[in-house]
């Protein structure tokens, strides 16, 4: 059984990141467009507060989870966009208190968890550890698109070993989310972290083969850079559609980027 200890341990480092980088910005900043279409950085903020809100009831009460999730499911195509809104209405102060209290009673939650507790989702059911992971990947993903309008290129860090292996994982979700079937054969990824170090995935005589830098790895998979402007490569077919299909994240198929803007460029 996975201790979520060190994910949880890196999700409020992750936050906490990103909560530096808003909050030592100018109170204008927050009413920037972001490269996420109609998405200024309230926005972005926002929608990480009601997701961590959403994660929360999942954890304490299922009950009330799934009432919000059937309304989530009869409007597949608005309910992220609306809650984003909603709480970007909200004056930067009052929705940058309220996403601090919310990461601190996710933490508490998912850190108090039984061990072996299973939570329900948009997806299958999670545990504290994939919760907590992929609340670090949204957390990463949202925060690059923070960093984005400000102009700011943040500093890789070892965190990004978790957003890694959750998009590795959803390899096969992916081709679904886009109506293919997932190869029957295993892949290898091996990918560079920040310090250098190698992060390999699946058998080493895989045919099928992904590699390049962590960083742009992540950026592909959250669909936050177009992948002829990242450094990762495939070998094999079926790996070569991975990289056009690739997500991290639960749902339907982001539209991505289009190619040409790297990280930290304007949109």
């Amino acid at each position: 059984m996975a201790d979520p200890t060190p994910v949880l341990d890196d999700l409020c480092a992750e936050g906490d990141e990103l909560d530096r980088l808003v909050r030592e910005s100018e109170p204008r900043a927050w009413a920037l467009v972001t490269p996420a279409p109609g998405w200024t950085v309230a926005h972005q903020i926002a929608h990480l507060a009601w997701t961590d809100r959403s994660a929360l009831l999942a954890v304490t009460d299922a009950d009330a989870f799934r009432g919000l999730a059937e309304k989530a499911l009869a409007a597949p195509e608005t309910f992220v966009d609306e809650g984003a809104e909603d709480g970007a209405r909200e004056a930067p102060d009052a929705l940058l208190a309220r996403w601090r209290k919310g990461r601190a009673a996710l933490d508490e939650a998912l850190r108090a968890a039984p061990v072996g507790a299973r939570f329900p989702w948009y997806g299958p059911p999670m545990s504290a550890a994939s919760m907590a992971t992929g609340r670090l990947m949204e957390t990463w993903a949202h925060g690059q698109d923070v960093a984005d309008a400000l102009g700011v290129v943040r500093t890789p860090t070892n965190r990004l070993k978790h957003v890694v292996r959750i998009g590795v994982r959803a390899r096969d979700f992916a081709f679904a989310a886009h109506g293919l079937p997932a190869p029957a054969e295993e892949f290898r990824v091996e990918v560079v972290g920040p310090s250098g170090e190698v992060w390999a995935y699946g058998p080493e005589g895989a045919a099928q083969r992904v590699t390049g830098p962590a960083l742009d790895f992540c950026l592909l998979v959250t669909q936050r850079a177009h992948r002829a402007d990242l450094a990762v490569r495939a070998v094999g077919a079926d790996a070569d559609r991975w990289l056009d299909v690739a997500q991290a994240f639960a749902g339907p198929p982001g539209a991505g980027r289009e190619p040409g803007r790297g990280p930290g460029e304007r949109s």
